[in-house]
């Protein structure tokens, strides 16, 4: 996927913020805010209430015209055919990753504050790499904090869509985004806004290509 056709707001599902009964509810708010890319993040072991999320999540992606991403489970992106699945640096490798979920599957992984990290995801075949925390984060607390010059820094030796995440909120995006990420990935900040909606509405409105 090109840089210009990534998402600019990718929302991730907090198990502990949406629980069952909101989960559909509150990731429609952000699709009708604009947001076209969900990832599915859940850390429970109960797989039958994956696959039933999971499955409602596809559906309504589909509905909005939005992706959904698989956090760090291949057999979940298999078994519900979402449109692919995002990596940590303990998970299944990219190569493991794409055999399995074929060439059209959208493969991220998380770099941490590693350029090297993001370099040799690129060259095994990674569709956009991810950085972070940038700011302190509700659902990462204890992620090693990444400089905000890595993103420039990145934007000059990464070719694939560079994506930012942790503890990004209206007030400290704009920081990001002027440092050259394609893309914020956010959680309790938009999930937790009043108004979902207006909230994806406003941080899409802080990307250059949105005024």
């Amino acid at each position: 996927m090109k840089k210009c056709d990534f998402p600019k707001l990718y929302a991730i599902t907090d198990s502990r913020l949406m629980p069952a009964e909101q989960l559909q509810l509150k990731v429609e708010a952000a699709l009708k805010g604009g947001c076209r890319l969900i990832q599915y993040r859940d850390k429970s072991a109960n797989p039958a209430k994956r696959i039933v999320e999971a499955g409602q999540l596809l559906r309504l992606c589909k509905r909005y015209n939005a992706l959904l991403i698989i956090n760090d489970d291949i057999d979940l992106t298999l078994s519900v055919k979402a449109d692919g699945v995002h990596l940590g640096q303990g998970d299944a490798g990219i190569s493991e990753a794409r055999q399995r979920l074929g060439r059209g599957a959208i493969i991220g992984i998380t770099c941490h504050d590693n350029l090297a990290l993001a370099q040799e995801a690129e060259t095994a075949g990674a569709d956009y790499v991810a950085f972070g925390r940038f700011f302190n984060s509700n659902t990462k607390p204890d992620a090693n904090a990444a400089p905000l010059k890595l993103v420039q820094t990145a934007r000059s030796q990464i070719n694939v869509p560079i994506v930012v995440i942790g503890g990004i909120c209206r007030d400290n995006a704009q920081q990001l985004i002027a440092n050259g990420c394609d893309s914020i990935a956010i959680s309790h900040g938009l999930f937790a806004a009043d108004d979902i909606a207006a909230e994806a509405k406003h941080l899409l409105t802080l990307f250059p290509a949105h005024n």
